[in-house]
């Protein structure tokens, strides 16, 4: 796979490129280890693209989560104890299940990473509320997320967002200043 496009949100580009250059190569390496060709599969979008052969989304987080596990990067969970003092007095809640949380997919040395295969709605949460918790909890500095641009996307088993649509976003939204640096890298097969 390749890198087909780069979005530095609130400086993230620079600081990680002057900070952790390393691990923007290990990453780079990463990417361009990542064969997308070895992850398709018949689509099961039978209405609207029958029998074609397309990336499968799952397959390809498979393989990225593979590469990166090899070079030492670890998952970061952290249990979420949601407030329940905020209930109004004629509300009685059940009890919650147990075992709530939010993950980052990558850490290493304090840059945190997402892979985003899926849907829409997590590529601007876990930039705008993800890594800004993560990082308020001091697990990392800064963000990178790799997301498929919008011709990859469109060759996908499933649906999912696109590099050019969440950098529209970002774009619209501006910064925050509760936001940390993040790179977006939009990849390519």
């Amino acid at each position: 796979m390749i890198i087909a496009g780069v979005f530095s949100f609130n400086g993230g580009q620079e600081y990680i490129s002057s900070k952790y250059k390393h691990l923007l190569n290990e990453i780079e390496d990463i990417v361009s280890a990542v064969d997308a060709n070895q992850h398709k599969t018949k689509t099961s979008r039978e209405k609207t693209m029958p029998g074609r052969i397309l990336f499968n989304p799952k397959s390809l987080n498979i393989a990225f989560k593979r590469e990166f596990y090899q070079r030492k990067w670890q998952n970061v969970k952290v249990k979420c104890d949601y407030p329940t003092g905020y209930y109004t007095k004629d509300y009685e809640p059940k009890p919650m299940k147990a075992g709530a949380f939010r993950e980052m997919d990558f850490v290493k040395e304090g840059l945190g990473v997402e892979v985003q295969f899926g849907k829409y709605a997590f590529m601007v949460y876990n930039v705008c509320a993800k890594m800004t918790i993560f990082n308020k909890m001091g697990l990392i500095d800064v963000g990178l997320e790799i997301v498929p641009i919008k011709e990859f996307a469109d060759e996908m088993s499933t649906g999912v967002s696109y590099f050019e649509q969440f950098v529209w976003d970002l774009e619209k939204r501006g910064v925050s200043n509760i936001d940390i640096p993040v790179l977006i890298l939009g990849i390519a097969a």
